[in-house]
Protein backbone atom coordinates (compact mmCIF):
# COMPACT_ATOMS: atom_id res chain seq x y z
CA UNK A 1 0.00 0.00 0.00
CA UNK A 2 1.16 3.66 -0.51
CA UNK A 3 1.00 6.51 1.50
CA UNK A 4 1.33 9.64 0.42
CA UNK A 5 1.86 12.98 2.83
CA UNK A 6 -0.02 16.86 1.78
CA UNK A 7 1.10 19.46 3.91
CA UNK A 8 -1.08 22.00 3.43
CA UNK A 9 -0.26 25.02 5.07
CA UNK A 10 -3.15 28.03 5.25
CA UNK A 11 -2.61 31.47 6.71
CA UNK A 12 -3.51 30.72 10.60
CA UNK A 13 -2.84 27.15 10.22
CA UNK A 14 -1.15 23.97 8.71
CA UNK A 15 -1.49 20.41 8.75
CA UNK A 16 0.16 17.37 7.50
CA UNK A 17 -2.55 14.87 5.82
CA UNK A 18 -1.01 11.35 5.10
CA UNK A 19 -3.34 9.69 2.40
CA UNK A 20 -3.74 6.30 0.67
CA UNK A 21 -6.27 4.15 -1.35
CA UNK A 22 -8.16 1.94 -0.18
CA UNK A 23 -11.43 0.33 -1.58
CA UNK A 24 -11.33 2.92 -4.48
CA UNK A 25 -11.40 5.61 -2.25
CA UNK A 26 -8.60 7.84 -1.06
CA UNK A 27 -8.14 7.72 2.88
CA UNK A 28 -6.96 10.44 5.15
CA UNK A 29 -5.35 10.79 8.49
CA UNK A 30 -3.98 14.16 9.63
CA UNK A 31 -0.70 13.28 11.57
CA UNK A 32 0.40 16.88 12.60
CA UNK A 33 -1.16 20.55 12.64
CA UNK A 34 0.35 23.57 13.45
CA UNK A 35 -0.65 27.32 14.28
CA UNK A 36 0.60 29.96 11.43
CA UNK A 37 -0.06 34.11 11.51
CA UNK A 38 2.16 37.05 10.64
CA UNK A 39 4.44 38.90 12.53
CA UNK A 40 4.73 42.44 12.82
CA UNK A 41 8.41 43.27 12.62
CA UNK A 42 9.69 47.13 12.13
CA UNK A 43 6.19 48.27 11.33
CA UNK A 44 5.22 45.25 8.41
CA UNK A 45 3.51 42.42 8.45
CA UNK A 46 5.63 39.24 8.22
CA UNK A 47 6.20 35.02 7.72
CA UNK A 48 8.17 33.58 10.35
CA UNK A 49 9.50 31.28 7.60
CA UNK A 50 12.16 29.57 9.61
CA UNK A 51 9.52 28.66 11.58
CA UNK A 52 7.35 26.96 9.58
CA UNK A 53 10.06 25.06 8.16
CA UNK A 54 10.38 23.66 11.17
CA UNK A 55 6.85 22.84 11.65
CA UNK A 56 7.45 20.76 7.95
CA UNK A 57 10.22 19.06 8.96
CA UNK A 58 8.56 17.95 12.38
CA UNK A 59 5.42 16.85 10.59
CA UNK A 60 7.17 15.07 7.77
CA UNK A 61 9.26 12.80 10.57
CA UNK A 62 5.97 12.19 12.53
CA UNK A 63 4.42 10.52 9.25
CA UNK A 64 7.43 8.86 8.90
CA UNK A 65 7.38 7.83 12.51
CA UNK A 66 4.03 6.78 12.19
CA UNK A 67 3.61 4.94 8.52
CA UNK A 68 7.66 3.58 8.34
CA UNK A 69 7.90 4.87 4.67
CA UNK A 70 6.30 7.47 2.56
CA UNK A 71 6.12 7.15 -1.78
CA UNK A 72 6.06 10.82 -2.32
CA UNK A 73 4.88 14.34 -0.58
CA UNK A 74 4.22 17.95 -1.47
CA UNK A 75 3.46 21.43 0.41
CA UNK A 76 0.44 23.66 -1.10
CA UNK A 77 0.09 27.56 0.47
CA UNK A 78 -1.61 30.73 -0.07
CA UNK A 79 -0.70 32.82 -3.03
CA UNK A 80 1.19 35.69 -3.36
CA UNK A 81 4.13 35.94 -1.27
CA UNK A 82 7.46 34.84 -1.67
CA UNK A 83 11.01 34.93 -0.68
CA UNK A 84 14.01 36.48 -2.00
CA UNK A 85 17.04 34.70 -2.67
CA UNK A 86 20.87 35.82 -3.81
CA UNK A 87 21.94 32.24 -4.92
CA UNK A 88 21.49 30.64 -1.94
CA UNK A 89 21.28 33.24 0.28
CA UNK A 90 17.94 34.59 1.61
CA UNK A 91 16.78 38.44 1.83
CA UNK A 92 14.63 38.89 4.75
CA UNK A 93 11.81 39.72 5.40
CA UNK A 94 9.07 37.55 3.94
CA UNK A 95 6.26 40.22 3.55
CA UNK A 96 2.83 39.09 3.99
CA UNK A 97 -0.16 39.89 1.66
CA UNK A 98 -2.08 42.05 4.34
CA UNK A 99 0.72 44.51 4.70
CA UNK A 100 -0.32 48.19 3.09
CA UNK A 101 3.79 48.32 1.46
CA UNK A 102 2.55 48.13 -1.98
CA UNK A 103 -0.72 50.75 -1.71
CA UNK A 104 1.72 53.67 -2.65
CA UNK A 105 3.18 52.05 -5.68
CA UNK A 106 0.10 50.54 -7.37
CA UNK A 107 -0.40 53.80 -8.85
CA UNK A 108 2.88 54.22 -10.14
CA UNK A 109 2.35 50.52 -11.74
CA UNK A 110 -0.54 51.28 -13.65
CA UNK A 111 0.63 54.35 -15.04
CA UNK A 112 3.46 52.27 -16.87
CA UNK A 113 0.96 49.82 -17.78
CA UNK A 114 -2.65 50.68 -17.75
CA UNK A 115 -4.42 48.46 -15.20
CA UNK A 116 -6.83 47.54 -19.00
CA UNK A 117 -3.78 46.72 -20.70
CA UNK A 118 -2.44 44.89 -17.40
CA UNK A 119 -6.15 42.51 -17.46
CA UNK A 120 -6.18 41.84 -21.00
CA UNK A 121 -2.76 40.39 -20.71
CA UNK A 122 -3.16 38.58 -17.32
CA UNK A 123 -6.79 38.36 -16.44
CA UNK A 124 -5.74 38.53 -12.64
CA UNK A 125 -8.18 40.42 -10.40
CA UNK A 126 -6.80 43.48 -8.83
CA UNK A 127 -5.18 43.03 -5.64
CA UNK A 128 -3.26 45.39 -3.89
CA UNK A 129 -0.98 42.85 -2.29
CA UNK A 130 -0.44 40.49 -5.65
CA UNK A 131 3.31 39.81 -6.41
CA UNK A 132 3.54 42.23 -8.94
CA UNK A 133 3.35 45.00 -6.82
CA UNK A 134 5.15 43.56 -4.34
CA UNK A 135 8.22 42.82 -6.71
CA UNK A 136 7.80 46.50 -8.28
CA UNK A 137 8.37 47.91 -4.24
CA UNK A 138 10.81 45.73 -3.73
CA UNK A 139 12.75 46.78 -7.57
CA UNK A 140 11.77 50.88 -6.21
CA UNK A 141 13.79 49.76 -2.77
CA UNK A 142 16.93 48.40 -4.23
CA UNK A 143 15.83 45.22 -2.46
CA UNK A 144 16.11 43.42 -6.29
CA UNK A 145 19.79 44.49 -6.52
CA UNK A 146 21.51 41.45 -7.04
CA UNK A 147 18.59 39.02 -6.31
CA UNK A 148 18.93 35.69 -8.53
CA UNK A 149 15.91 34.36 -7.87
CA UNK A 150 12.14 34.76 -5.99
CA UNK A 151 10.41 31.63 -4.91
CA UNK A 152 6.46 31.87 -3.19
CA UNK A 153 6.37 30.31 0.00
CA UNK A 154 5.49 26.51 -1.08
CA UNK A 155 8.35 26.51 -3.41
CA UNK A 156 11.05 28.06 -0.66
CA UNK A 157 10.05 25.13 1.67
CA UNK A 158 10.29 22.27 -0.94
CA UNK A 159 14.07 24.18 -1.95
CA UNK A 160 14.51 24.10 1.40
CA UNK A 161 14.02 20.38 1.93
CA UNK A 162 15.07 19.02 -1.46
CA UNK A 163 17.66 21.27 -2.62
CA UNK A 164 15.84 22.04 -6.10
CA UNK A 165 14.58 25.34 -7.35
CA UNK A 166 11.16 25.12 -9.34
CA UNK A 167 8.70 27.56 -9.98
CA UNK A 168 4.86 26.27 -10.05
CA UNK A 169 2.05 27.11 -12.48
CA UNK A 170 -0.89 27.39 -10.30
CA UNK A 171 0.68 29.59 -7.58
CA UNK A 172 2.48 32.00 -10.66
CA UNK A 173 -1.10 32.48 -11.73
CA UNK A 174 -1.40 34.46 -8.33
CA UNK A 175 1.42 36.77 -8.95
CA UNK A 176 -0.08 38.90 -11.79
CA UNK A 177 2.54 38.09 -14.24
CA UNK A 178 1.46 35.26 -15.96
CA UNK A 179 -0.03 35.53 -19.73
CA UNK A 180 -3.57 34.48 -19.79
CA UNK A 181 -3.07 32.80 -23.35
CA UNK A 182 0.73 31.07 -23.45
CA UNK A 183 0.83 30.23 -19.20
CA UNK A 184 3.71 31.39 -19.07
CA UNK A 185 5.04 34.52 -17.31
CA UNK A 186 4.77 37.41 -19.36
CA UNK A 187 8.39 38.56 -20.53
CA UNK A 188 7.25 41.65 -22.24
CA UNK A 189 5.46 42.89 -19.60
CA UNK A 190 8.42 42.04 -17.09
CA UNK A 191 10.30 44.18 -19.30
CA UNK A 192 7.75 46.81 -19.51
CA UNK A 193 7.77 47.26 -14.94
CA UNK A 194 12.15 47.11 -15.05
CA UNK A 195 11.74 43.51 -13.34
CA UNK A 196 14.71 41.49 -14.09
CA UNK A 197 13.76 38.97 -16.75
CA UNK A 198 16.16 36.05 -14.88
CA UNK A 199 13.52 35.86 -12.30
CA UNK A 200 11.28 34.28 -14.94
CA UNK A 201 12.05 31.03 -16.44
CA UNK A 202 9.50 28.42 -17.67
CA UNK A 203 6.97 26.94 -15.56
CA UNK A 204 6.68 23.85 -13.97
CA UNK A 205 3.47 21.85 -13.81
CA UNK A 206 1.42 19.91 -11.14
CA UNK A 207 3.25 16.53 -11.19
CA UNK A 208 6.41 17.73 -11.36
CA UNK A 209 9.21 15.72 -9.19
CA UNK A 210 11.05 17.68 -7.44
CA UNK A 211 13.81 15.92 -5.44
CA UNK A 212 13.71 13.72 -2.18
CA UNK A 213 14.05 14.90 1.76
CA UNK A 214 15.62 11.86 4.01
CA UNK A 215 14.30 9.57 0.80
CA UNK A 216 10.69 10.78 0.09
CA UNK A 217 9.88 12.25 -3.09
CA UNK A 218 8.97 15.61 -3.39
CA UNK A 219 6.26 16.46 -6.16
CA UNK A 220 4.85 19.42 -7.03
CA UNK A 221 0.63 19.37 -6.65
CA UNK A 222 -0.87 22.13 -7.38
CA UNK A 223 1.31 24.72 -4.54
CA UNK A 224 -1.86 27.10 -4.48
CA UNK A 225 -3.60 25.61 -2.06
CA UNK A 226 -7.35 26.88 -3.75
CA UNK A 227 -6.44 25.34 -7.14
CA UNK A 228 -5.80 22.10 -4.76
CA UNK A 229 -8.68 22.50 -3.11
CA UNK A 230 -10.84 23.24 -6.40
CA UNK A 231 -9.02 19.58 -7.56
CA UNK A 232 -10.23 18.03 -4.82
CA UNK A 233 -13.91 18.82 -4.61
CA UNK A 234 -15.58 15.75 -5.87
CA UNK A 235 -17.91 17.72 -8.34
CA UNK A 236 -20.75 16.24 -10.47
CA UNK A 237 -20.17 18.10 -14.24
CA UNK A 238 -19.95 22.14 -14.23
CA UNK A 239 -20.88 23.44 -11.07
CA UNK A 240 -19.75 26.99 -8.84
CA UNK A 241 -17.54 26.00 -5.75
CA UNK A 242 -16.44 27.89 -2.42
CA UNK A 243 -13.11 27.35 -1.24
CA UNK A 244 -13.84 28.66 2.27
CA UNK A 245 -11.33 29.22 4.63
CA UNK A 246 -9.49 32.50 5.48
CA UNK A 247 -10.39 34.16 1.70
CA UNK A 248 -13.70 32.65 0.36
CA UNK A 249 -12.64 31.95 -3.68
CA UNK A 250 -16.06 31.51 -5.55
CA UNK A 251 -15.74 30.68 -9.00
CA UNK A 252 -16.30 27.94 -12.06
CA UNK A 253 -14.09 25.83 -14.07
CA UNK A 254 -13.45 27.13 -17.59
CA UNK A 255 -11.76 25.98 -20.80
CA UNK A 256 -10.38 29.19 -21.34
CA UNK A 257 -9.53 32.61 -19.39
CA UNK A 258 -12.17 35.50 -19.77
CA UNK A 259 -10.47 38.67 -19.47
CA UNK A 260 -13.07 40.79 -21.45
CA UNK A 261 -13.93 44.13 -19.91
CA UNK A 262 -17.21 43.08 -18.02
CA UNK A 263 -14.90 40.28 -16.57
CA UNK A 264 -12.56 43.69 -15.54
CA UNK A 265 -14.93 45.72 -14.14
CA UNK A 266 -16.55 43.19 -12.01
CA UNK A 267 -12.65 42.56 -10.42
CA UNK A 268 -13.06 38.98 -11.85
CA UNK A 269 -9.76 36.95 -11.68
CA UNK A 270 -8.53 33.59 -14.24
CA UNK A 271 -5.98 31.72 -11.87
CA UNK A 272 -4.31 28.23 -12.97
CA UNK A 273 -5.93 24.75 -12.45
CA UNK A 274 -4.99 21.34 -13.18
CA UNK A 275 -5.66 21.24 -16.90
CA UNK A 276 -8.67 23.83 -16.57
CA UNK A 277 -8.83 27.95 -15.48
CA UNK A 278 -10.27 28.88 -12.47
CA UNK A 279 -12.58 32.24 -13.05
CA UNK A 280 -13.37 33.09 -9.57
CA UNK A 281 -13.15 35.89 -7.13
CA UNK A 282 -11.61 36.67 -3.97
CA UNK A 283 -14.33 37.12 -0.95
CA UNK A 284 -12.92 38.71 2.11
CA UNK A 285 -13.71 35.36 3.90
CA UNK A 286 -13.82 33.83 7.69
CA UNK A 287 -11.20 36.36 7.98
CA UNK A 288 -13.85 38.72 9.42
CA UNK A 289 -15.13 36.10 11.59
CA UNK A 290 -11.87 35.39 13.01
CA UNK A 291 -11.15 38.78 13.79
CA UNK A 292 -14.61 39.07 15.50
CA UNK A 293 -13.55 36.23 18.06
CA UNK A 294 -10.51 37.50 18.56
CA UNK A 295 -11.67 40.53 19.74
CA UNK A 296 -15.31 39.91 21.20
CA UNK A 297 -14.93 36.35 22.87
CA UNK A 298 -11.61 34.47 21.83
CA UNK A 299 -12.66 31.55 24.30
CA UNK A 300 -16.16 30.32 23.38
CA UNK A 301 -16.59 28.05 21.04
CA UNK A 302 -17.69 28.83 17.35
CA UNK A 303 -21.04 26.28 17.60
CA UNK A 304 -22.56 28.12 20.05
CA UNK A 305 -20.96 31.35 18.25
CA UNK A 306 -23.03 29.97 15.10
CA UNK A 307 -25.85 29.47 16.94
CA UNK A 308 -25.79 32.49 18.77
CA UNK A 309 -26.11 34.50 15.72
CA UNK A 310 -28.74 32.04 14.12
CA UNK A 311 -30.90 33.57 17.03
CA UNK A 312 -30.47 36.81 16.77
CA UNK A 313 -32.71 39.15 15.12
CA UNK A 314 -30.00 41.88 13.87
CA UNK A 315 -30.48 42.93 10.15
CA UNK A 316 -27.80 45.06 9.38
CA UNK A 317 -25.29 44.52 6.85
CA UNK A 318 -22.09 45.23 5.42
CA UNK A 319 -20.08 45.42 1.78
CA UNK A 320 -18.04 42.30 3.11
CA UNK A 321 -15.06 42.98 0.32
CA UNK A 322 -14.65 46.82 1.30
CA UNK A 323 -10.97 47.35 1.99
CA UNK A 324 -11.68 48.69 5.63
CA UNK A 325 -11.90 45.11 6.60
CA UNK A 326 -8.69 43.91 5.04
CA UNK A 327 -6.51 44.20 7.54
CA UNK A 328 -8.10 46.53 10.54
CA UNK A 329 -6.70 47.66 13.79
CA UNK A 330 -10.06 46.53 15.02
CA UNK A 331 -12.02 44.32 13.11
CA UNK A 332 -15.02 45.58 15.42
CA UNK A 333 -14.44 49.51 14.88
CA UNK A 334 -14.49 48.30 11.05
CA UNK A 335 -18.15 47.06 11.27
CA UNK A 336 -19.15 49.84 13.61
CA UNK A 337 -17.33 52.41 10.84
CA UNK A 338 -19.92 50.82 8.22
CA UNK A 339 -22.86 50.49 9.64
CA UNK A 340 -25.87 53.15 10.23
CA UNK A 341 -27.00 50.86 13.20
CA UNK A 342 -24.48 49.60 15.74
CA UNK A 343 -24.31 46.17 17.39
CA UNK A 344 -24.89 45.68 20.80
CA UNK A 345 -23.94 42.30 21.39
CA UNK A 346 -21.06 40.00 19.80
CA UNK A 347 -24.39 38.03 18.75
CA UNK A 348 -24.96 40.65 16.29
CA UNK A 349 -21.72 41.40 14.70
CA UNK A 350 -21.42 37.88 14.13
CA UNK A 351 -24.85 37.60 12.77
CA UNK A 352 -24.10 40.33 10.60
CA UNK A 353 -20.66 39.00 9.21
CA UNK A 354 -22.43 36.05 8.23
CA UNK A 355 -25.29 37.44 6.27
CA UNK A 356 -22.89 39.80 4.50
CA UNK A 357 -21.16 37.06 3.30
CA UNK A 358 -23.97 35.28 2.10
CA UNK A 359 -24.47 38.40 0.17
CA UNK A 360 -21.47 39.00 -1.37
CA UNK A 361 -21.46 35.05 -2.77
CA UNK A 362 -25.52 36.16 -4.20
CA UNK A 363 -23.73 38.93 -5.72
CA UNK A 364 -20.42 37.11 -7.10
CA UNK A 365 -22.91 34.50 -8.44
CA UNK A 366 -25.05 36.91 -10.68
CA UNK A 367 -22.51 38.76 -11.64
CA UNK A 368 -20.68 35.19 -12.75
CA UNK A 369 -23.47 33.48 -14.50
CA UNK A 370 -24.03 37.26 -16.55
CA UNK A 371 -20.36 36.54 -17.71
CA UNK A 372 -20.27 32.96 -18.45
CA UNK A 373 -24.15 33.12 -20.42
CA UNK A 374 -24.38 29.97 -17.92
CA UNK A 375 -26.75 28.87 -15.15
CA UNK A 376 -26.12 26.67 -12.46
CA UNK A 377 -27.66 24.54 -10.17
CA UNK A 378 -24.96 23.55 -7.60
CA UNK A 379 -22.78 25.65 -5.26
CA UNK A 380 -20.14 23.04 -3.74
CA UNK A 381 -18.36 24.73 -0.59
CA UNK A 382 -15.61 23.19 0.64
CA UNK A 383 -12.91 24.20 3.38
CA UNK A 384 -13.37 25.00 7.23
CA UNK A 385 -16.49 27.78 6.13
CA UNK A 386 -18.30 24.42 4.96
CA UNK A 387 -18.93 23.13 8.51
CA UNK A 388 -20.60 26.27 9.36
CA UNK A 389 -24.79 25.36 8.57
CA UNK A 390 -26.23 28.82 9.66
CA UNK A 391 -23.87 30.39 7.07
CA UNK A 392 -24.82 27.27 4.36
CA UNK A 393 -28.47 27.43 4.85
CA UNK A 394 -28.12 31.63 4.53
CA UNK A 395 -25.79 30.94 1.16
CA UNK A 396 -28.66 28.87 0.06
CA UNK A 397 -31.69 31.04 0.80
CA UNK A 398 -29.60 34.35 -1.15
CA UNK A 399 -28.49 32.51 -3.85
CA UNK A 400 -31.32 30.15 -4.23
CA UNK A 401 -28.65 27.60 -5.31
CA UNK A 402 -28.50 23.53 -4.36
CA UNK A 403 -25.76 24.22 -1.64
CA UNK A 404 -23.72 20.99 -1.06
CA UNK A 405 -21.26 21.69 1.90
CA UNK A 406 -18.01 18.96 1.84
CA UNK A 407 -16.54 19.35 5.36
CA UNK A 408 -13.37 17.96 4.04
CA UNK A 409 -9.69 18.81 3.65
CA UNK A 410 -10.32 19.52 0.14
CA UNK A 411 -7.01 20.93 -0.46
CA UNK A 412 -5.30 17.87 1.24
CA UNK A 413 -7.52 15.52 -1.32
CA UNK A 414 -5.81 17.61 -4.42
CA UNK A 415 -3.21 17.78 -3.18
CA UNK A 416 -2.70 13.95 -2.62
CA UNK A 417 -4.92 13.13 -6.30
CA UNK A 418 -2.30 14.93 -7.96
CA UNK A 419 0.63 13.01 -6.08
CA UNK A 420 -0.60 9.88 -6.38
CA UNK A 421 -1.22 9.75 -10.43
CA UNK A 422 2.30 11.55 -10.88
CA UNK A 423 4.04 8.88 -9.06
CA UNK A 424 1.65 5.84 -10.93
CA UNK A 425 2.54 7.71 -13.59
Amino acid sequence: MGYYLAVDIGASSGRHIVGWSEGGTVQTKEVYRFPNGVTERNGHLTWDMDALLGHVRAGIDKALDEFGTLDSFSIDTWGCDYVLLKGDEEVWPCHAYRDNRTEALVPVVHENVPFEELYARIGCQFQPFNTIYQLCVDLHEGRLTGITDFLMVPEYLLWKLTGVKAKEYTNATTTGLVNAETGEFDLGLVKKLGLPENLFPTLSRPGTAVGQYKGVPAVLCATHDTASAVDGIPMEGEQLYISSGTWSLLGVKTPEPLTDKKSMAANWSNEGGVGYNRYQKNIMGMWIVNRLRDELCPDKPFPEIVAQAEANAFDGTVDANASCFLAPDSMRDAFDGALSVKPESAADYFRCAYRSLALSYRDAIRELEEHTGKTYEKLYIVGGGAKNGFLNRLTEEVTGKHVVALPIEATALGNLKIQMEAISC
